[in-house]
């Protein structure tokens, strides 16, 4: 069972199916003007229009991008070398996606300023953290929509305002949260949003920015002036179809996936919490995504974990898919306050639609198991520890280690 979908998601039946003329028969290049360039130039204008749709934007407001990351560092820096002579100084979190992380990081190697705002034990900034951060020189708002691996949703729509009053560019990836709640950039407030195709059954290596009328970037790729001279290169038209046609079936099946995801996510949290002691949730319990939950286990290594359950057939993981090479505790986890220790401990579970088959009492027994397993190989675990204030999961009282 596949349960790591916030890292990237099966390509589904019918969006394959769009994409395959795009590979041999309409190979066109849509920027030329003959019949097999102009069918791939319709079939990215209505891509366009699917994915400005989905979103209620418009279609000359949706720039295609090579995916989430692109996205996040043309939002970024095409802001930031635009108005550089106008202040130099950036709005951001603890524990945004590494995508704007690591651009954050070149730009102050440029002598730009960030202020990285605390997101506290609930995962979630507060606007007046916010509103103290505003400067004279603030030229740029970055805060991410939904959390890529603990889940919770940042008030956008709020923070959108204050930008907007302040007279700020404001930008958000929106790449966990569209397909999954409402993504509306009139409702949010925003000037730029990013999206990511392969997070919502459609092909890898595709992307768009959202950029509102009006608002100004410097491009990072230039040459032969496609995508209104914002994105240089010949368009990935199969992967743009790809993409649009995903865009379509996600708001088609919004709300019902909404509904189907998140019982399952509630009866996930609530029988791993009572089967397992010294077991939590990282981050807010009520503003959070519906397909997304992330543990955090007492005295084990989440490492150690995946791959017990992967032994298991479940594919699952620690967090961020981009940073699952690295050793250190998860900066997500640490900007909660945690314990570095605790930390390490963390297992993500993002589900799909598609997870019919995902039975919650079997993987819990599975989880359960694995976790005994570490726990008694664990120097944490076993050593003396003072329990006379910890909550046995199982029973009202309050208990050493059962």
């Amino acid at each position: 069972m596949y349960l790591d979908n916030s890292a990237t998601t099966q390509v589904s039946e019918e969006v394959f199916e769009e994409m395959k003329p795009y590979f041999i028969e309409e190979f066109g290049n849509p920027s030329t003007l003959y019949k097999i360039g102009r069918e791939s130039k319709k079939a990215l204008n209505q891509a366009r229009q699917r994915v400005a749709d989905a979103i209620n934007a418009k279609p000359e407001e949706i720039i295609f991008t090579g995916g989430g990351s692109e996205s996040d560092n043309l939002a970024i820096k095409g802001i930031a070398f635009k108005y550089l002579n106008q202040g130099k100084h950036i709005i951001t979190t603890e524990f945004e996606h590494p995508a704007v992380k690591e651009t954050l990081k070149f730009l102050e190697s440029l002598d730009f300023k960030v202020t990285y705002l605390p997101v506290y034990e609930n995962g979630i900034i507060r606007v007046e953290d916010l509103k103290d951060a505003i400067t004279e020189d603030t030229i740029l708002i970055t805060i991410m929509h939904g959390n890529n691996e603990i889940g919770t949703v940042q008030p956008i729509e709020e923070i959108g305002k204050i930008a907007r009053e302040a007279g700020i560019t404001f930008h958000t990836d929106a790449v966990q949260t569209f397909g999954k709640i409402e993504v509306d950039v009139e409702k949010l407030n925003v000037d730029m949003l990013s999206l990511s195709s392969h997070k919502i059954n459609g092909p890898k290596g595709v992307g768009a920015l959202y950029i509102k009328k009006g608002t100004r970037v410097i491009p990072l790729i230039h040459g032969g002036g496609q995508e209104r001279g914002i994105r240089a290169g010949t368009e990935n038209v199969a992967g743009i179809v790809g993409f649009g046609k995903a865009c379509e079936l996600a708001s088609e099946n919004l709300e019902a996936h909404f509904k189907k995801l998140s019982s399952i996510r509630d009866e996930l949290i609530e029988k791993v919490l009572g089967t397992i002691p010294e077991s939590y949730v990282n981050g807010d319990m009520e503003q959070r995504l519906p397909n997304l939950v992330n543990f955090r286990f007492k005295a084990i290594e989440g490492e150690s974990l995946i791959l017990l359950l992967d032994a298991k057939g479940y594919q699952a993981s620690t967090g961020s898919a981009c940073s699952s090479n690295k050793l250190e505790a998860s900066p997500v986890l640490t900007a909660l306050g945690l314990d570095p220790v605790d930390v390490h401990g963390s297992l993500r579970i993002s589900l799909a639609p598609e997870s019919d088959a995902f039975d919650v009492d079997e993987f819990v027994e599975t989880v359960s198991g694995a976790v005994s397993r570490l726990r008694e190989m664990s120097p944490l675990w076993n050593q003396e520890l003072d329990y006379d204030n910890v909550m046995c999961k199982k029973h009202s009282d309050t208990c050493k280690r059962c």
